[in-house]
């Protein structure tokens, strides 16, 4: 049986919308958020000419999968529980706070749905405390394209209030709104700080603004606080964001490495991760590395995390000498 990807499911979603008339698919976008309009709109627009059989076959698939729903009682916390179980913690508590908080955020609603540049047109006279708990409310690739439009200045400025950003107040909420000209409704309600902005927010954002203005946003950060500069440069590149390397890269990486240190890294990487790492090595290698990982023994996680971290720190001054280009949301630059 096939396995239905997540593109081939928006391509679907795309061609049910075509089939349906206008109105009718109107209100469904309606009742959409930006990123899947976004989606979409796009998959729309690449469908040149899609046959009559295909239609068929997607009208069906949804009528049998809608056959088959019973009513389901939906609450708050089976709301929480399904993201936590699908994002995890960190990535959910950020979702989850913004779905049960009202209409906090309502003034950047629309703010969602416009290109960086015009964003970054409206906001970047604001104070940049208030452009931070802007951004740290948008979609991470948003918020680092429109960081792409800002000065050097105003740029680093914001980013370093994003990383040390520990959450936003209704108050902060008010502001910011008051700044987006919107009217504040039932914010005085809702006295819970909302966890949002920090390291992680941050190193997400800038891990879209491209590989010269990240260096340059960093450099400030760390010379304002070197241990903060790390723990952004710690949370963007993880050891399994190697698999964004190209095959040459790994190459370059692997000659630096020694094999003591690889093989305790790899007993925490996927398998798709130690895959990679194998095919770029010789066959002899690649066997030996293979040998000795089933032969070791069980690691510490804190002595596999530390090997990792000491092969990043090589792989970032592999990326910084121009040897290497690391993976991730920066600029299109190849090496040629």
């Amino acid at each position: 049986m096939a396995v239905s990807t997540a593109s081939d499911g928006v391509e679907k979603g795309a061609i049910l919308l075509l089939s349906l008339g206008q109105d009718e698919a109107a209100e469904i976008l309606r009742n959409l958020g930006p990123k899947e309009v976004q989606k979409l709109g796009h998959a729309m627009a690449a469908l040149k000419q899609v046959s009559r059989q295909r239609i068929e076959a997607v009208i069906d698939e949804f009528t049998q999968q809608t056959a088959k729903g019973t009513p389901v009682a939906v609450d708050n916390e089976t709301i929480k529980v399904m993201l936590t179980k699908a994002l995890g913690d960190d990535r959910a508590a950020g979702l989850i706070s913004r779905i049960m908080s009202g209409n906090d955020t309502a003034g950047i609603e629309g703010l969602k749905w416009m290109d960086a540049p015009t964003v970054a047109d409206l906001i970047r006279n604001e104070h940049p405390q208030i452009i931070a708990t802007i951004l740290v409310h948008l979609e991470y690739d948003h918020a680092g394209e429109i960081l792409k439009h800002f000065t050097d200045r105003l740029r680093n400025d914001v980013l370093l209030r994003i990383a040390t950003l520990d959450g936003v107040q209704p108050a902060a909420l008010r502001e910011l709104n008051e700044a987006l000209t919107r009217v504040l409704a039932g914010a005085a309600a809702n006295t819970k700080k909302t966890a949002m902005g920090g390291i992680r927010h941050a190193a997400e954002i800038l891990n879209f603004v491209g590989q010269a203005a990240e260096t340059a946003i960093v450099d400030n950060v760390r010379e304002y606080d070197p241990d903060l500069a790390q723990k952004i440069l710690d949370e963007m590149f993880v050891f399994e964001n190697l698999l964004g390397v190209e095959d040459r890269g790994i190459q370059l990486l692997l000659r630096e490495v020694q094999s003591d240190s690889l093989i305790i890294a790899l007993k925490g990487a996927s398998p798709e991760l130690r895959d990679k790492v194998f095919k770029n090595m010789s066959q002899r290698a690649a066997e030996m590395m293979k040998e000795d990982l089933e032969s070791k023994g069980p690691v510490r996680l804190s002595e596999v995390e530390n090997e990792q971290k000491e092969i990043l720190k090589t792989a970032r001054r592999l990326a910084e000498e121009g040897q290497i280009q690391l993976g991730g949301g920066g600029d299109s630059d190849a090496f040629v």
